[in-house]
Parts: C-alpha cells; sequence; structure tokens
C-alpha cells in the first residue's frame, strides 16, 4: 500500500516576509520625497524597512521553526512485517475498515473480511465485538477460545500507532499445551535437578539430532563447565567401543558405559525425542551419582517424575511400576497396582492390548497406540501407548496412559456447534422454500374461496386446504426459529417479570398432578430479549417437564422448579466451560423430577424434528425452537440430567444487558393500520422468481385494479423500466438470482429516489434487515394470502414519501 502525499508547505516565510517588509519601506520612502521633497526623512523611512527585514531573517535563524509533517504510515512495510508472523493478523482504523492484513489472515477466513464481521458463529462475532471496544478503551483485549471453522483459537486485539488510532487483532492456534515444550522447561527447571542428583541425565533432542535442552549432570559430563550443549549434535558427545558400550566421548573408553533410553512421548515423524542417560550397574562411581544408587533405581526415579503417565511391564505381562500420573489416568492406586494392564480395561480390549504387550516383550520395534476403554470409565476411550523396552532390567514393556476425556468433550461440543449451525442453515432454506409454496397455495384457495359461498359443496373443502396451509406455516415459523431468522420484538426487561406473566399459564398447563415452585435470585440485572418468545420458552420447558414426569404413571405427578439467579463473571471462569463466553449473566434453570435423557438422547435434542414421544404426539420442533430464541437472543442453553436425584434441569444463560450497547435501529417500515378499501388504481412492478409466486401475485393484484408488470429477476426488472414509464409502487422479492432485491432497488432509485418499495421474503424480516440499508421500503412476510397482500399495496401506496 503506498502512502498518502504530505501537505504542500511554505518553504521560506522568513524570507518572504523580509521581502515584503523592504518594499514597503521603500514604496514608502519614495511617497515622502515626493510629498515633501525631504531626502533625509525618506532616507529614515527606507533605513527603518531595511532593519525590519534583517531582524525577521535573524529571529528566523535563530528560531527556526520545524514544520510539521504528518506522514501516513508505510503500509507495505506493515505488511511484510506481518507476513513475518506465523499467526493470523489484521489491522483496522478508528472507521473499522480494513487497512492490513497479512496472507495467514486470508487463509484463514477465505478471504480479507474486516474484524469482528467475520465468517464465524454470529456468538464469536459478539464476542469479538465486545472485545475490539474494550481494547480501544483500555488499551489490549483477549479472547482465550473461538471458535473457527472447527478448529480453536485465541485472539488478541491491541491499540496502536502514534495516535493510537489502529487496532491491531492477532489470532492464534489455542489447541492445548505445548507437550514438547512443556518437557523442555520441565528438564531445564527443578525437575531437571531432582533427576541429576538420582543420577539421571535426561536431554530433549530434535528429530534433527541436535540437542534442545539437557539437565544439568548430562551437561557437565557432556561438555564439562564451559560452553552449551544447545543447539549441538548430540551423538558427538558420545562414542560406543567394540563391545557396543556406549560412553562420553570426552571420558574416552574408560569412562563409565551407559544405557541409552528412549521414551515416546509425542506422535509424529518430526517430534522431539527425550533420551535418558543411566550409569551401567557396576561401573566406575562419579560424583554427580548419588552413593548406593543403581539403574533399577534410577529408572523408578526417572518413571516416577516423568509429567505423562508411565508405567512398566515385565516379559510375562505384568506390572512393575506405575507414576502418579499413570495412576491417576487409570483411576487406581499408584501403591496398589493391578497385576495386569487387562486388568484395568473391559473385557472386549483386554485381548488387544494382551496380544500387543506379547509381542512387544517378544523385541517387536517401533511402538503402537489403541483406544481402549478403562472398566470403571467405558463411557470415554483413552490413548495407550505400547512401546518394547530395552535395557530397563526386568521390564520389557513401557505403557504410556493418556485420559483425554476433556479433549474428546471439547471435540465433541465443538462438533455438535458446528453440526447445529449447519442443520440451522438448511432448516432455513427449507423455510424459506417452503414459505413460497405455502403462499401459493394459501393464494389459490384464497381466489377459490372468491368464486365458492359458505354453502357451496366445495367451500368447506377449500377452507380445509387454507387451515392445513395455516398449520404448516407455523411450522416454518418454527423452524425460522431453530435457524435463528425469526422476526424478534427485543426489550429490556427483568426475567422474574416474564416468569410471573406466565406463572398462571404454566399451573393450567402441568395440571393438578405436578408441582410448581418458582424461586428468584437477588439482584438480578435486566436483559434484553422479546418477551413473547421468552414465554414460549418457558412454556415449551415446562411441557416437555410435565410430559417427562407423567409418561409412565400420570398420576404419580412430580415437581418442576423455576429459579433465576444472576451469574458473574468470576463464576463463569470457574466453570471453565469452552462454550460459555466469560460475562455476566442472568441464569433461568428449570428442573423437573422426571426419568432423566438417555446418554445417548441427550446431544440430540435440540435437532428439530428429533423426538422420543409417540407418531402423532410431537413434532420434534418444541426444543428446537427453545433453542434458536435463546440463540438469537445472544443467549446459551444447556440441559443434564440431576446429580442429586432423578430428572433433568434445564439452564439458560441470558447476557446482562448494558447501557452502553448499540440498540439496532429497524430499517423496514411497518404500516399498522388496516384500509378500509382494498381497491386501487395505478401500475405495480411486481419482481418475484419463483412463477409460482409471482402469478398468484399478478392475479391477485389485477383483481384489485392495478395495472401488473412482472419480472422474474432484478435485470429483467431494470430492462423492463427501460422501456416503460415510472410505476407508482415496486413489489420485490430479497433473495433472488442473478440480482437480487436489495441491489436491484439501489439501481432504480438512482433513477426514480420517491418510489415506494414493498419487499416480501420468506425469511423474517429481522434477517432481511440486515442486508437492507434502504430509506422508505416495507415489507411483507410469506406466506400470505391475496388479502394481505392487497392490504400491504394499498398502505403503501397510501404512505406519504418524507
Amino acid at each position: 500500500m503506498a502512502s498518502l502525499p504530505a501537505p504542500l508547505q511554505q518553504r521560506h516565510p522568513a524570507r518572504g516576509a523580509a521581502l515584503i517588509a523592504i518594499g514597503c519601506g521603500l514604496v514608502a520612502a519614495i511617497a515622502i520625497l515626493g510629498l515633501i521633497g525631504n531626502v533625509i526623512v525618506a532616507a529614515a523611512f527606507a533605513a527603518a524597512a531595511l532593519l525590519l527585514a534583517g531582524g525577521l531573517v535573524a529571529a528566523h535563524r535563530l528560531f527556526p521553526v520545524t514544520a510539521a509533517s504528518d506522514s501516513e504510515p508505510d503500509w507495505a512495510l506493515a505488511r511484510a512485517l506481518a507476513s513475518l508472523s506465523v499467526d493470523a493478523v489484521a489491522i483496522t482504523d478508528r472507521a473499522g475498515r480494513l487497512i492490513c492484513a497479512n496472507d495467514r489472515y486470508g487463509a484463514l477466513f477465505d478471504g480479507f473480511p474486516t474484524p469482528p464481521g467475520l465468517p464465524i458463529d454470529p456468538a464469536c462475532v459478539e464476542r469479538l465485538s465486545a472485545a475490539g471496544r474494550a481494547a480501544w478503551r483500555d488499551g489490549r483485549a483477549d479472547i482465550e477460545r473461538l471458535l473457527v471453522q472447527g478448529r480453536l483459537f485465541a485472539a488478541e486485539i491491541e491499540r496502536a500507532g502514534a495516535s493510537d488510532d489502529v487496532l491491531i487483532w492477532r489470532f492464534c492456534d489455542a489447541e492445548g499445551i505445548d507437550m514438547a515444550a512443556s518437557v523442555e522447561a520441565l528438564i531445564a527447571g527443578p525437575t531437571g535437578d531432582r533427576l541429576a542428583a538420582a543420577g539421571i541425565m535426561t536431554a530433549l533432542i530434535d528429530p534433527d539430532g541436535h540437542v534442545r535442552q539437557a539437565n544439568r549432570v548430562l551437561h557437565a559430563r557432556a561438555i564439562g563447565d564451559g560452553g552449551t550443549i544447545a543447539g549441538r549434535d548430540f551423538a558427538h558427545f558420545l562414542v560406543t567401543d567394540m563391545q557396543g558400550q556406549v560412553r562420553f566421548e570426552r571420558e574416552g573408553l574408560s569412562g563409565v558405559p551407559l544405557r541409552v533410553l528412549q521414551i515416546p512421548f509425542l506422535d509424529g515423524d518430526d517430534a522431539p525425542i527425550l533420551i535418558v542417560l543411566l550409569d551401567e550397574e557396576g561401573g566406575v562411581e562419579t560424583p554427580a551419582i548419588a552413593a548406593g544408587a543403581t539403574a533399577s533405581e534410577h529408572i523408578r526415579s526417572l518413571v516416577s517424575l516423568m509429567p505423562f503417565g508411565i508405567a512398566l511391564v515385565d516379559r510375562d505381562g505384568r506390572f512393575i511400576q506405575m507414576n502418579e500420573v499413570f495412576a491417576r489416568a487409570a483411576h487406581v492406586d499408584a501403591d496398589a497396582p493391578p497385576l495386569y494392564p487387562g486388568d484395568l480395561l473391559v473385557r472386549e480390549d483386554k485381548g488387544v492390548v494382551a496380544d500387543a504387550i506379547r509381542r512387544f516383550a517378544n523385541g517387536a520395534t517401533h511402538s503402537t497406540d489403541l483406544a481402549v476403554r478403562l472398566k470403571d470409565h467405558s463411557d470415554e476411550p483413552v490413548a495407550l501407548t505400547i512401546a518394547g523396552a530395552r535395557g530397563l532390567g526386568e521390564a520389557a514393556v513401557l505403557l504410556s496412559l493418556k485420559n483425554n476425556g476433556e479433549e474428546t468433550r471439547l471435540k465433541r461440543e465443538v462438533a455438535q456447534a458446528t453440526k447445529m449451525q449447519a442443520v440451522g442453515q438448511l432448516a432455513g432454506g427449507v423455510a424459506h422454500d417452503f414459505n413460497n409454496i405455502l403462499t401459493a397455495i394459501i393464494g389459490h384457495c384464497d381466489l377459490m374461496l372468491m368464486r365458492h359461498t359458505p354453502g357451496d359443496g366445495d367451500y368447506d373443502d377449500i377452507q380445509q386446504i387454507r387451515a392445513n396451509s395455516n398449520r404448516a406455516a407455523s411450522l416454518t415459523r418454527q423452524l425460522l426459529a431453530f435457524s435463528r431468522q425469526q422476526t424478534l420484538r427485543p426489550q429490556i426487561l427483568q426475567l422474574p417479570d416474564v416468569i410471573s406473566e406466565v406463572s398462571n399459564l404454566l399451573k393450567r398447563l402441568l395440571g393438578e398432578a405436578v408441582t410448581l415452585t418458582v424461586k428468584h435470585g437477588r439482584n438480578l440485572g435486566p436483559v434484553r430479549a422479546d418477551p413473547g418468545q421468552l414465554e414460549q420458552v418457558v412454556v415449551n420447558l415446562a411441557v416437555n417437564a410435565r410430559d417427562a414426569m407423567i409418561a409412565h404413571n400420570p398420576s404419580a405427578g412430580g415437581t418442576l422448579a423455576i429459579r433465576t439467579r444472576a451469574v458473574s463473571a468470576e463464576q463463569v471462569r470457574q466453570m471453565r466451560s469452552d462454550i460459555l463466553p466469560t460475562a455476566d449473566y442472568i441464569a433461568l434453570d428449570i428442573a423437573d423430577t422426571g426419568t432423566g435423557i438417555p446418554a445417548d438422547v441427550l446431544p440430540k435434542i435440540f435437532e428439530p424434528f428429533f423426538t422420543t414421544k409417540e407418531v402423532g404426539k410431537g413434532t420434534g420442533l418444541g426444543l428446537s425452537t427453545v433453542y434458536g430464541i435463546v440463540k438469537q437472543s445472544g443467549g446459551y442453553i444447556f440441559a443434564e440430567n440431576n446429580k442429586n436425584g432423578p430428572g433433568t434441569t434445564f439452564t439458560m444463560y441470558l447476557p446482562v444487558h448494558t447501557a452502553s450497547a448499540a440498540e439496532p435501529a429497524p430499517v423496514l417500515a411497518a404500516p399498522k393500520q388496516k384500509p378500509a378499501d382494498l381497491w386501487g388504481t395505478g401500475t405495480i412492478l411486481l419482481v418475484e422468481d419463483e412463477d409460482m409466486v409471482r402469478a398468484i401475485a399478478e392475479r391477485a393484484l389485477t383483481r384489485q385494479g392495478y395495472t401488473v408488470l412482472t419480472a422474474e429477476h432484478g435485470e429483467a426488472a431494470l430492462d423492463l423500466l427501460a422501456h416503460s414509464e415510472r410505476p407508482d409502487l415496486l413489489i420485490s422479492d430479497v433473495m433472488m438470482p442473478v440480482m437480487d432485491g436489495p441491489t436491484m432497488v439501489r439501481r432504480v432509485r438512482t433513477r426514480y429516489p420517491d418510489l415506494p418499495i414493498l419487499f416480501m421474503s420468506g425469511y423474517a424480516e429481522e434477517t432481511v434487515r440486515k442486508s437492507i440499508d434502504l430509506d422508505n421500503v416495507h415489507f411483507l412476510a410469506k406466506p400470505f394470502s391475496v388479502q394481505q397482500l392487497a392490504e400491504a399495496a394499498r398502505l403503501v401506496l397510501n404512505v406519504k414519501t418524507p
């Protein structure tokens, strides 16, 4: 990027002023000489002008003025520096414009979108927006976990620039702890010193054989007190005699023979290697080794100090030793371990592990990784690494156990979130297309009803078709709710007030067998949500809880407990949730005493059309609607079985509303009053890509007295306008191929700035609003009836353009 030119400045302001002073003095001298004829007075004026000019020049040289130069930063240089980072880096200015980004940023986000408006989950975009505002205010903000394309990243936003006028956005991997770096730090720290005190020499070696880190005893034995061992070839420090014994090259062939061990703790050909050196038993004792220490004791000390789970097994497949980390991962007592590794596992995995141990005990090389299930914790598999052991005394096989339950849980949550997002997009698209079909069905029913009277034989059948179509329309609204594309009317409200409004309805719905208890916490802040939609959330959850409690015994009943409470940001941090961002929330708990939710069903409960009820007794859209409403309101919802008793608890978290949060202003006008007379005159241009919807809308408007021009997409509409007179109203679909509605309207408005616009869409107004930045436009949601279309057209034509 090129920098902008600096403003032009005058180069010699003092010289210009001096010339002006001299000129003025000479003019004055000539004028006086001409008027009074006195040469002395004229000469005095000229001398005064010369003195003034000289003074200006001297002042400029004694006190030079440095011109301020407002130079634009060299963004090409900034981009070159950003390209050196392995992280994704972007820079935005005060106006929120992207002014610089590196290639890693473009690859990560499939282009160069401007943060925080990235192609990621809307909840993550909100977190980025809040962090950006915090960075402008405080100078820096961090987000520990951010989901981007199924991977976890950490975001760092920092205010920078000479005038603090830019934000630097940095996105780096947050996959977890770098095990190699941790081991390197352990070797260099107190753990390495404890190993050295026990005579255990350890080093971390790169795949190319160069030393990354070594503890002090190995450093002293290999090179002495001077120099450094880091970065040097490890093989150069060792020599091998005729019997194959390994010694330090510095100590020569008379030195103590060494036993070299390689411990596998990372997978991959490019992973670093942990090397352990032990003095062979019977060798010459050195000051670095404690008196009386043997290789077996060294090995036991080494295993116990390892920061990852290690166990040793003999040739008969029996445990010799396991460290505390291995015991914790296996859920056993390290001081009283089981006899065989198979005793830890479920029956199905015992044979596979026993065969692998037997193979490595008989000389198999390399190592193998197995996913096994522990006997007492069979729900989550753990990773077991098996490798052959050489030079470890009676130990023949080395086992490494990693409890990856947390990692598996996180992957499952990420996969579930990704699946729910994909299903939501699919549901929104299905609802949009289905609304187009329902518009045609309802419209044809309305036209047929105009030709039939209530006493007609077909009248009741047509009414039944129309009623079923309206039921189908309510299902599409639930799909839009799940996909977070429904129309919301958010307000600032208190959650207890919503519960109070719906309590009487809940008592009637639950019946006499179910007891309702309500408890509100203290210091509850306000939330921003649609009260009607929140009431629907509470009712849906309560009805599901009632059905769970009376499913097997209708007379048994149960208790439904509703509780509201404040959750601080500190409490959220203590929860260590990878899904719930750190912030202040108001929580709503709805707990029942039913049978609970089976573990295999729990991950699917929010999916649309999933239900455990009998055929014909549920659509499977109740909880999916709840999920969509909560997510569209900026909240989170979780379900879990009660730990201290039967039943299930649904917990909804809504962020506490702050006064500084920006309130979105509606951009689509929606007339409220219905006109008394639907008959009209004038020309209407109708743009709709669905043939059946376009046909029914054209017939409906023509019956009301309008002249209707039709086009199948935006470009066809522009061609039609180029060869016809100005219409009185433009009715257009929003989403169309070739050219969408808003793009077409912008081009039409350049020719007819005051032309009224009526948008219609199968998506909800809340979703359509995001893509429309036009004035004097109105909205009609699909599916609509013939009368609703006529009313909307007449209302828009009656609205005076401001």
